[in-house]
This record gives structure tokens, C-alpha cells and sequence, in this order.
């Protein structure tokens, strides 16, 4: 019972320094006011809670830029910008990568690129080039800015108790604990995260993109293959393996096309990136600059184009309706090489989506585009990275993180 006691004020000061960190991390910059009101602590507890994480070198405060009222004001707290923490976020698509340093708060502090070249090589090639362009970044960070965990996104099945990459089939990846093997190549003892794509983006639209405090959502992109992610009562669901959401490969027609699965008439033959290019009569550019042309083309009165982009709009919203009648969503987001057809004909998918809804009326699921575009794989691989550190801010030791002088103090409330 003693030691119960003891420990308690401990814990319950590291819940609320956990619960501080990530409304900053969610919601941006707030004053100490609105801190107060969104956790129901006292302002000396935040005043405590926020100096704390002030020497930790995570959040920094400064005095509003105008004066409301009579009285002290209420200083801005929010994520150290710069030199503070950063997750490094790395997104593998099929034919290239992108890395990136993204800050608390999800702003992105440098990022670099480069293309996969076809066939794609070897597993450790692509790794030692991502270790090469992460060294890279390093550079054009600020003097003091730290890691604190790798996240990355992988356009294949991910285990989710051991997160090895169990096929990536577009990159010939099987069976593969990519997890450490960056950790080797790296020389890193960073926590390294890998996960699905269609899942992180679905996990970053749900936190900052289109479907920001929506709880139920359902997420598909378009890259060269077709995925999604599901959000179900504000949680990632990630099914009995981690393996949900492989919604490319849901059979919409025994008898259509034979897929690279070796299945027949999947969700992807019909709405996949070389469907829509076989349709609208081209081959070339491939990925979004590809689609793109054909949705310009329709606009542009290309009959073939039309008949490819009414085409691919009936299946689409087939395909979300069966998948909405299943998972009941409050919001569809709509990502990746697909957003193109959804910005110019979302009118198409939407009838085709109403003709097919029985489980519930039609107008009570919305259907978005992206709001972060390209960047969904990429900030969710960040939030994924940044788990350990929201999970235990008062445990910065674990992240062995270098000396950082704290933000300059402020006057307390």
C-alpha cells in the first residue's frame, strides 16, 4: 500500500505529461489557457507540466503576438520547431522513396527523394540507398534537432506483432524483416517501425488530412496497386495479423480480369492505375501523371477517356459500397492516383456509390479527397515513429537523446 501511494503522484504526472505532448503534437500551438480547459488541470499543473517538457527540449513558449483583455496573457506552448525532436519518416513506393525529418506538431523539416529503378534491385540496395539519403538529411537539419524513432511505409502486407514485411509484391519483397535490416545498415538503435502504406495514410488522414475527428473511416489509394486503411472508433483496425485492408484484391467479378495475384476480376482490375491507362487508351506516363492525362483527356471530350473515366467511376463506387455496407464508415477518403479521377468526377463515384449502399442511407457516408495528398504515407510513417516518445515523453533516456538546452523561460501564469 505504501509503495502505491508513493508511486502514485509519479504516474499520474507522467499521464499528464503524455496527455500534454500529444495535444500539442495534434493540435498545433495553444495557449496555456486553452491547455487548462482541454485537459481539466489547474494552470499550475500546467505551468509545471509545461516547464518540464520545456527542459526536456520538446516544446518552447512565447508571448501572443496581441494583447485580449486586461490582465497577464496567456503565453503559446507549442512543439519545439527546429532543434527539438523529429521523427525520421521514410514511404517506399514502386518506383521510388522518399525520407523525411517531420517535426513534432507533423510539419516537415527536410525531405529528399529519388527513384527505384526497374527491375527493382536487390532488398539491401534499396536499404543502403535510404541509409546514404537519410545521412543526407541529416545535414540539412538545424544544429540540435534529434531523432527519436524510424517509421516506415511499405506498399506490401505487414505482420503486425513483428512488423516483418510478409509480401510486397510489386517489389518482389517476401518474407522480409525490413525492420532490421535498416536497424543493421543504419547502425541505428533507433525503434524502428515499418507498416502498410494504405494503413499509415489512413492513420494520418484520420489525425490531420480529410478526416480530422472523424472516428469511423475508411481509406483507399491508388499507387500502382489499390489499398486501404481502416479507422474503426478512432482506432487503426489492423485485423487478427495486422494483415486488414487488403481491399486492392476483394473480388468484384469471379470471370474479369486475371490479376497478378493469380485471382480473377479483383478490386484492382478494375480501378488499379493499369486499368485505368488500358481503358483510356494510353501507356504512357505511368502513376499519377498517367491518370491524370486521361481524366484530362475526358474533360477535354476524348470519347474513349469518358468511357474509361464512367468506366472506372462505376467500379470504384461499386467497390466502396460493398466495402461501406461492411465497415459502416462515416467518411470514405480517397488517396493517391485515384484522388485525380475524385476531384474532377467524385459526382460519378458518388451515383455509382448510391445505386450500391443497402446497409445504410447513402448521404450518411461522405466521400473526400485526400487533404495530404502524396505526404499520407509519409506523416503517417512519422506518427508511427513518434509513438514511443508520446507514449512516455518523462522517458527520454530510452530515445537517448543528446543534451538540448531547453526553450528560453517565460513568466509563469
Amino acid at each position: 500500500m505504501t509503495r502505491s501511494a508513493a508511486t502514485r503522484p509519479d504516474a499520474i504526472r507522467r499521464q499528464n505529461l503524455q496527455a500534454l505532448l500529444a495535444e500539442l503534437h495534434h493540435h498545433g500551438e495553444l495557449s496555456r489557457a486553452e491547455l487548462t480547459q482541454r485537459l481539466g488541470l489547474n494552470r499550475s499543473t500546467i505551468g509545471a507540466l509545461v516547464a518540464e517538457l520545456r527542459t526536456r527540449g520538446l516544446v518552447c513558449e512565447r508571448a501572443p503576438d496581441t494583447r485580449r483583455g486586461a490582465g497577464r496573457p496567456s503565453y503559446l506552448v507549442g512543439p519545439r520547431p527546429g532543434d527539438g525532436p523529429y521523427a525520421l519518416a521514410i514511404d517506399i513506393d514502386v518506383r521510388q522513396y522518399t525520407v523525411a525529418a517531420v517535426g513534432l506538431g507533423g510539419r516537415v523539416l527536410a525531405r529528399r527523394s529519388a527513384p527505384i529503378p526497374l527491375p527493382t534491385p536487390p532488398v539491401q540496395h534499396v536499404v543502403t540507398d535510404l541509409a546514404r539519403a537519410c545521412a543526407a538529411l541529416r545535414t540539412d537539419l538545424p544544429l540540435g534537432a534529434w531523432a527519436v524513432g524510424i517509421g516506415v511505409s511499405v506498399p506490401g502486407t505487414v505482420r503486425r506483432h513483428d512488423g516483418r514485411v510478409l509480401v510486397a509484391p510489386n517489389l518482389d519483397w517476401h518474407d522480409l524483416d525490413l525492420a532490421e535490416l535498416i536497424r543493421m545498415t543504419f547502425a541505428t538503435d533507433l525503434p524502428v517501425t515499418t507498416a502498410n502504406d494504405a494503413d499509415l495514410a489512413a492513420l494520418a488522414e484520420h489525425l490531420r488530412g480529410a478526416a480530422r475527428g472523424v472516428d469511423d473511416v475508411l481509406y483507399i489509394q491508388g499507387r500502382v496497386g489499390v489499398g486501404g486503411g481502416v479507422i474503426a472508433d478512432g482506432v487503426p483496425m489492423h485485423g487478427a495479423l495486422g494483415l486488414a485492408g487488403e481491399i486492392g484484391h476483394m473480388t468484384l467479378d469471379p470471370n474479369g480480369p486475371r490479376c497478378h495475384c493469380g485471382n480473377r476480376g479483383c478490386f484492382e482490375t478494375f480501378v488499379g492505375e493499369e486499368a485505368i491507362l488500358r481503358r483510356g487508351g494510353r501507356s504512357e506516363p505511368v502513376g499519377l501523371d498517367g491518370v491524370s492525362l486521361v481524366v484530362a483527356a475526358a474533360a477535354a471530350g476524348d470519347p474513349v477517356a469518358i468511357q474509361a473515366v464512367a468506366e472506372v467511376s462505376e467500379s470504384l463506387g461499386l467497390g466502396l459500397a460493398s466495402l461501406a455496407n461492411v465497415l459502416n464508415p462515416a467518411v470514405i477518403v480517397i488517396g493517391g492516383f485515384l484522388a485525380a479521377l475524385a476531384e474532377h468526377h467524385l459526382d460519378l463515384i458518388r451515383a455509382a456509390f448510391a445505386d450500391h449502399m443497402r446497409s445504410a442511407p447513402p448521404e450518411d457516408v461522405e466521400i473526400r479527397v485526400t487533404g495530404l495528398g502524396a505526404d499520407a504515407a509519409l506523416l503517417g510513417a512519422a506518427e508511427v515513429a513518434f509513438s514511443v516518445l508520446l507514449s512516455a515523453p518523462a522517458d527520454l533516456s530510452l530515445l537517448h537523446r543528446p543534451a538540448v538546452a531547453p526553450a528560453p523561460s517565460v513568466a509563469t501564469v
